[in-house]
């Protein structure tokens, strides 16, 4: 793997550095309109589906540049791109590779103009993850489909527009995998509803989704029917394929460095303790070794190679560290964890 970016690539770095130097207040100096005005100089810079084709809108940039751009956005304490996460990361992508010209026409505009805002209908009560079991059916009648079924953990269903969704069409394929399909449902369709999951301390993102007798149009489909594994297979890798966890750890060992500076442990600042460096140090070395699969990932993205089960290594990594990096916060703070804000 070469680490080292072309002249063009660093230049354009520089590009990057230079827009955020001019355009990114510090995080205290943010408004409740500084996201939507960020956002619309990035819809200004075409840099929202920046590696998107220009005949679908998009900046057509190449994935090198597109890692730098999110590199730098992320060492600068940037806002996520764009206002739709979900409909970014794999919505636009498997629409670009899979959808007919009068779906791209539809749905691709807003989602770089931060017009739109996607859910995702993947697990459901029973299966959890094991997404090619996949209960929730949808049974073809004339030109629509009638679906019923649940799903669950939903982020965001009781604010999104529109829900990207896994449907059984045939339980009788002779493989799981060939039974699926997936739907472009609107969530205000009669037939549909949200009821949220709140966690412990009352923040509601997660929710469950019922349907009962919900009718949507052939025309959104996405895909032929039985090939809705190969959609969200696609979808995923490209939601996985990149830095992105590997970056929002950094920012979260960068945090947790600063409190142990701010911290006292035996009367000295936790920062120098031998125990809490340890830690600390082994949170670094983990994010490391994420980054470079990141990069091994993008290396391969480049060579026109499809990306495989490697590309759901961070995605895990990051649950599996995420917990004691809060745990060790947590007792960094002591009793000020019971009324911390941030």
């Amino acid at each position: 793997m070469d680490f080292d970016f072309s002249e063009e690539e660093e230049a354009f770095r520089k590009d990057v550095q230079q827009f955020l130097s001019e355009n990114l207040l510090s995080e205290d100096r943010r408004g409740d309109n500084f996201e939507k005005e960020w956002n619309q100089k990035l819809v200004e810079k075409k840099w929202i589906g920046f590696s998107w084709p220009e005949s679908e809108g998009g900046c057509g940039g190449t994935l090198a540049e597109q890692f730098i751009l999110k590199e730098e956005l992320s060492k600068a304490h940037a806002p996520d791109i764009g206002q739709d996460f979900m409909g970014l990361s794999w919505v636009g992508p498997a629409l670009i590779r899979h959808g007919n010209d009068e779906q791209k026409k539809r749905f691709l505009p807003d989602l770089l103009n931060n017009k739109s805002l996607w859910c995702t209908g993947y697990s459901e009560p029973d299966i959890g993850s094991d997404l090619a079991s996949a209960k929730t059916r949808a049974v073809l009648n004339g030109d629509e489909y009638v679906v019923n079924g649940a799903k669950i953990w939903t982020t965001l269903a009781h604010k999104a527009e529109w829900i990207f969704m896994l449907v059984s069409t045939n339980p009788d394929a002779p493989t799981r995998y060939q039974g699926l399909t997936c739907l472009l449902l609107p969530m205000n369709s009669e037939g549909i509803e949200t009821h949220p999951i709140p966690n412990l301390i009352g923040e509601h993102h997660f929710n469950q989704v019922f349907f009962t007798d919900v009718k949507v149009p052939v025309g959104n489909r996405l895909g032929e029917e039985g090939e809705g594994w190969k959609v969200v297979m696609g979808a995923l890798a490209n939601e996985r394929s990149g830095i992105s966890e590997a970056t929002v750890l950094e920012r979260k060992v960068d945090a947790l460095k600063k409190l142990a500076s701010s911290s006292n442990k035996n009367g000295k600042p936790a920062s120098e303790d031998a125990e809490v460096r340890r830690k600390i140090a082994r949170f670094e070395t983990i994010v490391s070794s994420m980054r470079l699969n990141g990069m091994r990932n993008l290396t391969k993205q480049l060579r026109g190679e499809h990306a495989g089960a490697e590309t759901s290594v961070n995605k895990l990594m990051r649950g599996y560290l995420e917990i004691p990096l809060y745990d060790m916060a947590m007792g960094l703070l002591g009793s000020a964890a019971n009324t911390y804000e941030d």
